[in-house]
């Protein structure tokens, strides 16, 4: 559909329903409070629909596109490299990935599922279901430590050189608890970065200590590129959840990856535990 023919099928819809739907600018278009509410409601009976076809086959097979929204590094090193099987089950479904470090907009952005890790903030057109825990923790190369020594403490840490990804970005100061005594320790990063690939790549380059997900970092614990520091303090965790529109909203094909994505997350859970 070209450009001019969707503005005047968009703006036929606005007339039939008799509100703004969509903000334009020069640069951008996007839903106005009541678009969001109507697309939420329209998803609703287009999932219907999809369903409908979806059992009038009678072969299990899903079609049309899967859109899934991930952070880049939990989509690089755990979604990804285990797509193959679910791809093999559905050779007729199209995925989309749409890859962001920051936190996305799942409506404005046509999201089926999404992988989220934190806490939650959506609406309540959401629902999610826990399907694991990333342990965050510190760590180095070794030729750092080798060079600027190791810490024996948290209150050591202000002293080296920190890499800031976004598990570490934004925070006042890092707690850590022993034994069930919690300390907390101001440090200031020396190097900061709004990815996760990113800051990592930086800690294995022996660029100073950085602090983030056990679980992204795993290819580099088990190469020996990356050692746990401080491996005796716990710095909490975060959830892994599988985020879809509540109840029936949620497409055949959503509802079956997030089962799969849902298996496969586990048992990468259990190389940890």
């Amino acid at each position: 559909m070209t450009q001019p023919t969707a503005s005047r099928t968009l703006a036929a819809l606005e007339k039939k329903v008799g509100t703004a739907l969509f903000t334009r600018t020069t640069r951008a278009v996007t839903l106005t409070e009541a678009g969001v509410d109507y697309l939420a409601r329209v998803e609703v009976i287009l999932a219907f629909l999809d369903e409908a076809d979806h059992a009038a086959r009678g072969t299990g097979e899903l079609r049309g596109i899967l859109r899934v929204a991930a952070s880049t590094s939990f989509a690089v090193r755990t979604v990804i490299p285990r797509l193959q099987a679910f791809k093999d089950k559905h050779p007729q479904l199209r995925l989309e990935f749409v890859l962001n470090d920051e936190k996305q907009d799942l409506i404005g952005e046509g999201v089926d599922v999404a992988l989220r890790i934190g806490a939650l903030t959506d609406s309540l057109t959401w629902t999610a279901k826990k399907v694991g825990v990333v342990r965050r923790v510190l760590a180095a190369s070794p030729a750092y430590l080798e060079r600027a020594g190791t810490p024996t403490s948290p209150a050591e840490l202000p002293r080296h050189s920190i890499i800031a990804g976004p598990a570490g970005r934004g925070m006042e100061g890092w707690a850590f608890t022993k034994y069930g005594k919690t300390t907390s320790v101001r440090v200031e990063g020396r190097l900061l970065l709004n990815g996760g690939e990113g800051a990592t790549a930086a800690a294995v380059a022996g660029l100073g200590i950085i602090s983030a997900g056990e679980l992204g970092m795993l290819r580099e614990f088990q190469s020996g590129q990356l050692v746990r520091v401080l491996p005796e303090w716990k710095m909490g965790s975060a959830d892994i959840n599988v985020v879809l529109p509540a109840g029936r909203a949620a497409k055949p094909s959503a509802r079956a990856f997030s089962d799969f994505i849902s298996a496969e997350i586990r048992k990468q859970q259990a190389l940890l535990d």
